[in-house]
């Protein structure tokens, strides 16, 4: 059967062009630049990959632009880093320039933050920045809108003192129960105003910054900035490896906040719910949402029992093994099985749903229910 020329050409692409691949197919110069681009990163034992210059790698990432779509070329920059140990390129600013900026991109340069030069710092702020725009320009109104929209309906009060009566929409949700012979109407269902508070809900989002949650923490300071801007809700930012940090007042600018973030080193969950639980001053209005693998590094009985403690208090536990499109992660199977027997919701989220996931939760919805339906729940 004759092999169709597009499929040697694939092939071809594929294997290499070593003396054993067996296509015997010639490309012609365009294709062998794409495959010059693909042996410098897959075949570098044989062709001494891309050298160890800036302009070599800004050269190559150029080239991988131009040949493969931004999908592919985002792949082929993580391979990269992992393969050729290019790390230390990210120092440079010509190579900063030239890179398909993404999400686990800036998760790359959060680790860095604190050993990238000076000189590169401005250009990383502007990476990350342009990453954060885009990501916040998609999900900034999705989640406004769920969030505003929840709070709409937990406002009502339906019942409400005298004076905190609304006569006028008394009056037309009772129009049926209008008696004729008394010319009156009988306000059987009251409507009231919403009482004042500063906030109507608090939310806590507590974040570990062990590297494996990398584009869950990028994730989650956007969201944490886009929430601290809706004035019914209160939302303070934590993160934790072996000590915790609050970076609530830096959720006024996002890249800020992320190059607060230092990802990498041990994991004390007991430690960040023990910080949660003393900032929690109104626990039955409260949600934290825990986002971390739950691989616990301290003390894992006295991390559970802070669990039961603030469950028992009135708080919204939520625990988000990961808050990213990268799939199923791993996570402490036994300590998934001990919150979600305590009844705390336990499953991993995508970006898109976790305006949803907010909405829910403010509405004192069953989050395990709502995570059942969207199919997001990881089995045990």
């Amino acid at each position: 059967m004759e092999i169709e020329p597009q499929h040697l050409r694939k092939w071809r692409l594929i294997l290499g062009g070593h003396q054993q691949e067996g296509t015997q197919f010639d490309l012609d110069e365009a294709d062998l630049k794409v495959d010059r681009t693909l042996e410098a990163l897959y075949d570098s034992d044989k062709s001494g990959g891309l050298g160890a210059s800036s302009p070599n790698v800004s050269r190559w990432l150029g080239d991988i632009r131009t040949f493969f779509p931004a999908s592919v070329v985002q792949v082929m920059q993580q391979d990269a880093l992992k393969r050729l140990n290019l790390t230390q390129m990210l120092f440079e600013k010509e190579m900063l320039e030239n890179i398909e900026a993404d999400v686990h991109l800036v998760a790359t340069l959060m680790t860095l933050s604190r050993v990238i030069p000076d000189k590169t710092k401005d250009t990383a702020r502007q990476v990350v920045r342009k990453v954060v725009d885009e990501l916040t320009k998609k999900l900034a109104e999705p989640t406004r809108q769920a969030i505003t929209g929840s709070l709409n309906k937990s406002i009502r009060n339906t019942r409400p003192r005298h004076n905190e009566i609304n006569w006028g929409a008394t009056i037309l949700k009772n129009l049926k129960h209008y008696q004729p012979e008394y010319q009156t109407i009988v306000p059987e269902n009251r409507v009231g105003y919403g009482r004042r508070r500063s906030s109507l809900k608090d939310v806590i989002l507590c974040l570990d910054q062990s590297g494996s949650m990398g584009s869950s923490v990028v994730y989650s300071g956007i969201f944490g900035s886009v929430m601290a801007s809706i004035p019914a809700i209160k939302t303070k930012m934590v993160v934790f490896d072996t000590a915790v940090a609050d970076l609530t007042e830096e959720l006024t600018d996002p890249v800020e906040l992320l190059f607060g973030v230092q990802l990498g080193g041990g994991t004390d969950i007991n430690a960040a719910l023990t910080y949660c639980q003393q900032i929690a001053t109104k626990p039955a209005d409260t949600i934290l949402v825990l986002i971390t693998d739950l691989y616990e590094g301290g003390n894992v009985n006295e991390m559970r029992r802070r669990a039961v403690e603030l469950v028992a208090s009135g708080v919204q536990l939520v625990v988000l093994l990961a808050l990213n499109d990268d799939g199923a992660p791993s996570y402490d199977h036994r300590n998934a099985q001990f919150l979600a027997d305590l009844g705390v919701p336990v499953f991993a989220c995508t970006p898109d749903k976790f305006p949803e996931l907010m909405a829910a939760a403010l509405t004192k919805q069953d989050i395990g229910l709502w995570a059942a339906k969207e199919e997001l729940i990881i089995k045990k």
